[in-house]
């Protein structure tokens, strides 16, 4: 037995050895390079440099206050959606439902950078089909780009578009998977479509849903390409700011490796800190 581990473990070295440098090695570099100042040559260990910086830092506060936003927000507003549109998919009644499927996924694979310029041309001011819209039922035009609650509703907007259709085949996955003998019983009792929704479907896609609760959370933390390209890097004036884009800022413009290694770390802590506090608060009672 003792051989065949071995002989296993000596398969899996070369795999390991890339995990290690590619993987472990960088996580363990950054987590020690947020103890430096790396603004000055030679770097030098200094502890409450980047750590002190971030506790009094207005930019750091205004991109967590817009993270947290999003995720109040969007996030249920997505799943809610998904779940609406997981239940559409998995009727009898829908016709050719592997085609809505793909239409539901689709939005996953379209390339971003392409996405997000449809997006600017659909919510421009002057010529974008969403102005147009309001007009034709008699309201003003919005000007999506400049103001900073409108520009944070397109965020949204933007990322539920994406992102809700990927959550609804998860959940559809979940919902097939629940025995039909539970359904036929509850009809048998004259148990209404919709108590069933509430008392059967949704206590045992429980689990699917804090499963897709908890990779919104992730990438709602590390949220990053619709603030850059659609509202211009964080605009108006940093009111789309996110924790992404601030240690995109910090790292790669002005080259603050050690204050973006320091966000990074705090953006990973703090989603870990939500995710556990949920699955806290939606564990089965014993």
């Amino acid at each position: 037995m003792r051989n065949r581990n071995a002989t296993a473990y000596r398969f899996l070295t070369p795999y390991l050895l890339i995990f290690a440098i590619f993987w472990v090695w960088p996580i363990i570099s950054s987590f020690m390079i947020s103890f430096q100042a790396t603004r000055t040559v030679p770097w030098r260990f200094a502890p409450s440099f980047n750590w002190g910086r971030l506790i009094g830092d207005p930019a750091f506060f205004n991109a967590l206050k817009n993270t947290l936003l999003i995720l109040v927000i969007q996030v249920p507003v997505m799943i809610s959606l998904a779940l609406v549109m997981a239940v559409l998919l998995n009727s009898p009644l829908l016709k050719a439902r592997g085609l809505y499927r793909f239409a539901f996924f689709a939005p996953v694979v379209v390339g971003e950078v392409a996405y997000s310029a449809v997006f600017r041309l659909m919510f421009n001011l002057d010529f974008g089909i969403i102005n147009k819209l309001l007009n034709s039922v008699g309201l003003p035009k919005i000007d999506w780009f400049s103001n900073v609650t409108p520009a944070m509703a397109l965020i949204m907007i933007a990322v539920t578009w994406r992102w809700a259709g990927y959550n609804a085949i998860i959940l559809l996955a979940g919902m097939q998977s629940i025995p039909e003998d539970v359904y036929e019983a509850a009809t048998l009792d004259r148990v209404s479509k919709l108590k069933q929704f509430f008392y059967i479907t949704l206590p045992l896609l429980k689990p699917v849903i804090v499963f897709c609760l908890v990779l919104s959370i992730i990438g709602t933390m590390q949220l990053f390409t619709e603030p850059f390209l659609i509202t211009e890097r964080g605009g108006p004036g940093g009111g789309t700011e996110t924790l992404g884009l601030l240690l995109y800022r910090q790292g790669f413009r002005s080259l603050n490796f050690g204050y973006a290694s320091a966000v990074a770390y705090t953006m990973a802590g703090l989603a870990i800190a939500i995710t556990l506090a949920q699955l806290w608060l939606t564990r089965e009672p014993k």
